[in-house]
């Protein structure tokens, strides 16, 4: 039976609330939403979804809220926002509404569960405290940032408030979703042109692509570099080390560093070859053959360095 209210809290709102009103009000269009503290509509009804609210988590009654003492938290320890809460619940549906296909629901559920809904669960529990210059550009503090100012004194300003950043937060889901679905798509073409390289030190693949997860995954460790077509040209990129940091299984020449066009085809001795970043961690090239013939060249300077320093 589908909902004629979706309840959550009235005041000042929060990441997880609002996200969780991304998932609930794609499933239930219908549903109106309610932000409200009174006990009439706190109270679990056959009509409500209610949620980061009331005191309660019980799934059947359709209350999730992780205030209360006892709260739930997930099989690791780790603590639930409502966020975490109306996805495990109803994400696989949100998910399903979307589109999306039915053999990749449950591996973009947990994915996504990972990457995008348990940082929002953990900041909102105060188990993850973000620090440094970009503390204040994460997602919870920027969706805060649209809250009122504190002297609005206008009554409807929180509410209105809320339903803008109801509308940007959506924009987030939304496009963190599509990016898993992308990288799962990927994967099945990656693993292909993996195959095909064989033992090779350079994948082929036939587009701009992400490459790195399906990488790792095929415990690919002999690849070191990625060619790919693009708009107008080839790209040849180097592969990370870690997921975090920007160390590379190799990089570029160093005597291609930052290097375009006439001085770079001097220097690799490749017609075509067109610009390499002085960071060595992307070139270009004009055509598939340029990029190929710089990639192969690469892979022995690399391992020639490498034996070297061994």
């Amino acid at each position: 039976m589908s909902p004629d209210f979706l309840v959550t809290h009235s005041g000042g709102f929060h990441a997880d609330e609002l996200l969780s009103s991304v998932i609930l009000t794609r499933l239930f269009p219908q549903a109106r939403l309610i932000r409200s503290r009174a006990p009439e509509w706190i109270t679990p009804a056959p009509d409500r979804i209610i949620y980061d609210v009331g005191g309660a988590y019980d799934p059947a009654a359709g209350i999730f809220d992780h205030h209360q003492r006892g709260a739930p938290l997930r099989d690791d320890g780790q603590p639930y926002s409502s966020f975490g809460l109306i996805w495990k619940h109803y994400g696989r549906e949100y998910l399903a509404a979307s589109g999306l296909p039915d053999d990749h629901l449950e591996a973009l559920h947990a994915s996504f569960d990972t990457g995008f809904v348990l940082p929002i669960d953990l900041t909102d529990n105060g188990a993850l405290s973000p620090s440094g210059p970009l503390a204040g550009l994460t997602l919870p503090a920027l969706l805060e940032t649209l809250k009122p100012v504190f002297d609005e004194a206008e009554p409807e300003a929180d509410d209105r408030a809320f339903l803008s950043a109801l509308r940007i937060a959506r924009s987030f889901v939304e496009a963190g979703i599509a990016q898993s679905a992308a990288k799962l798509r990927a994967e099945a073409i990656v693993y292909r042109a993996i195959e095909a390289a064989g033992q090779g030190r350079v994948l082929e693949l036939p587009r701009g692509m992400p490459f790195r997860p399906a990488i790792v995954k095929a415990g690919a460790d002999h690849l070191l570099f990625v060619v790919h077509p693009r708009e107008k040209d080839w790209c040849l990129t180097g592969i990370r080390r870690g997921d975090e940091g920007f160390e590379l299984r190799a990089d570029l020449p160093a005597a291609w560093a930052g290097l375009a066009n006439g001085e770079l085809e001097a220097a690799c001795g490749i017609k075509g070859a067109s610009f390499c970043h002085n960071g060595r961690f992307i070139a270009a090239a004009k055509t598939r053959e340029a990029a190929l013939a710089m990639a192969e060249l690469a892979v022995q300077k690399a391992l020639s360095t490498a034996v070297l320093a061994g």
